[in-house]
Formats: C-alpha cells, sequence, structure tokens
C-alpha cells in the first residue's frame, strides 16, 4: 500500500575518499528513509512491512536516536533548536536514517531537517554513531536557504584512521526528488576524507519496501561489516592509527546562529 505521506525511500550511493596520508576509495548502494516524525503512527498503522517500536522486516525504534532517554525525537530536536537560536517554534522534523532491516540497524551518521511553519529550514542536527556504541549530536541552525553548508570543530571520534583535530565541513541538498549529504574532514595539514551519499526518493510503501529488499537484502548488516571491512585493507595499507579519547561530556555540541552569522 502507498499513502500520500511525507516520509519517502531514497535510494542511492555511499562514496568515501580518503586523500592523506595515503588513498583509499569505497563505494556502497544503500537505502535509506526520510521519515516524519509525525508519521510514525499512520506508517505503523498502515505498511505491513513497517512496525514503529516494535518487530518486523522493516521497523524504526525511538531508542535508536536522539536522547535515548524515552524523550519523543520530535520534542528532542525542537529543544536542541530552540538551544542553537531557533526562537520560532519547529512544526515539522524530518529524518533521514538507513532503517532497522531484520531487526539490526546501524547509523553512522543521521540527519533531522527541522523546519518552521513557514516551511523555511531552521535547523540540521547531525548525529554520528561509532562503532564502540557511543553518539554525538552537532546542532546547526540552516540561516539561508537553499543548498547547506555548515562548518565545526570535531569533538567525537568516530574512525581510528582520523585525527580527533580536525573540522567538518557540511554541504547538504536538503530532501526533495533528491538529497545529498556530503561531509570532508579537514585536519590542519588539509582534507583527510570527502564522504558523499547521494539518492533519488521513492514513495515509501510496501510494494517499494519490497524492491528495496530484494535489491539489497543484508544492507544494514553490510554497513556495519563494510566499516570493519574496509578498516582492515586500511590498515594494511598502513594508515596511522589515532587512539580513542574520553567521549565529550555533553552528547551534542551546538553552534548558535550567533556563531555562525559572526563568521
Amino acid at each position: 500500500m502507498t499513502l500520500a505521506l511525507n516520509s519517502a525511500l531514497y535510494h542511492g550511493t555511499v562514496i568515501h575518499h580518503r586523500l592523506a596520508p595515503k588513498r583509499h576509495r569505497l563505494k556502497y548502494s544503500v537505502f535509506s528513509w526520510l521519515i516524519d516524525l509525525d508519521e510514525l503512527p499512520d506508517l505503523d498503522r498502515y505498511l505491513r512491512l513497517f512496525s514503529w517500536n516494535g518487530a518486523n522486516l522493516f521497523s524504526f525504534h525511538d531508542r535508536d536516536h536522539g536522547a535515548r532517554s524515552g524523550e519523543a525525537l520530535k520534542d528532542y530536536a525542537q529543544r536542541l533548536c530552540a538551544e542553537a537560536g531557533s526562537e520560532d517554534m519547529i512544526e515539522k522534523v524530518f529524518l533521514l536514517c538507513y532503517p532497522r532491516l531484520w531487526g539490526y540497524s546501524f547509523n553512522p551518521l543521521s540527519v533531522y531537517f527541522c523546519y518552521r511553519a513557514d516551511g523555511e529550514m531552521a535547523a540540521c542536527i547531525y548525529e554520528v554513531r561509532n562503532t564502540f556504541g557511543e553518539s554525538h549530536s552537532y546542532v546547526m541552525p540552516a540561516i539561508r536557504p537553499g543548498v547547506i553548508r555548515h562548518s565545526c570543530n570535531k569533538t567525537f571520534y568516530v574512525s581510528p584512521f582520523l585525527p580527533m583535530e580536525a573540522r567538518y565541513q557540511f554541504h547538504i541538498r536538503p530532501p526533495g526528488e533528491t538529497v545529498t549529504l556530503g561531509i570532508c574532514h579537514e585536519a590542519e595539514d588539509g582534507a583527510k576524507l570527502t564522504a558523499v551519499f547521494a539518492g533519488t526518493r521513492q514513495p515509501l510503501g510496501d510494494r517499494h519496501l519490497l524492491t528495496a529488499l530484494a535489491g539489497n537484502p543484508m544492507m544494514t548488516v553490510k554497513v556495519m561489516a563494510g566499516i570493519h571491512w574496509e578498516a582492515l585493507k586500511m590498515w594494511r595499507k598502513g594508515f596511522a592509527f589515532h587512539a580513542r579519547p574520553a567521549p565529550p561530556e555533553t552528547p551534542y555540541t551546538v553552534i548558535s546562529t550567533r556563531d555562525i552569522a559572526g563568521k
């Protein structure tokens, strides 16, 4: 069944280029979904292959995201947006992430797109996870329409082959008929990594979920397996290893409107 929904699927590819100190490239076919958090009850009610906080072929569990404290994800996003200086009430929150598939999911990066009542984007929340069970969010207001460009200091350990003394450069084309997430990891001596996800929109319905499953039946397992497989190849190439520091004292980093406007 295909509903008239804001939520959607995005089929595309993830491409990583390691630029220094050695070259390494990976490319994987993936699909993400864009969830209108207000539509979760409807998705749970009408889609046979989807469950919200339950078991199914495809599922979405609140505990996989946000504060993981029982706080509703939309409330969580609204609270962080307020801390970033978005004074107007956030009307809509969309979350771009990988699904739980066969009960398993791992999201290296999930992005909340937060909109005001007038339809203008107010902020993005970049939720990053590492393979050590830790997560951290970067909260940044969107002060200009169109393609979003954000920059912030790296405060959270992700890869053992990337230094902590670095900045992230985000280049985002918000979800429409297509979506693009671009990230550049820049250290003092230059760019170390560029990563891009580019996807094309499809309706979110049972038929399209089955098509996605047929084309990539073990995708979420492949995400985690791929991370370790690529790490093994980089280790064999002689990439430098960076020890894991203690996680940040706070679970998110807020870049305020004032900070961005002042740059």
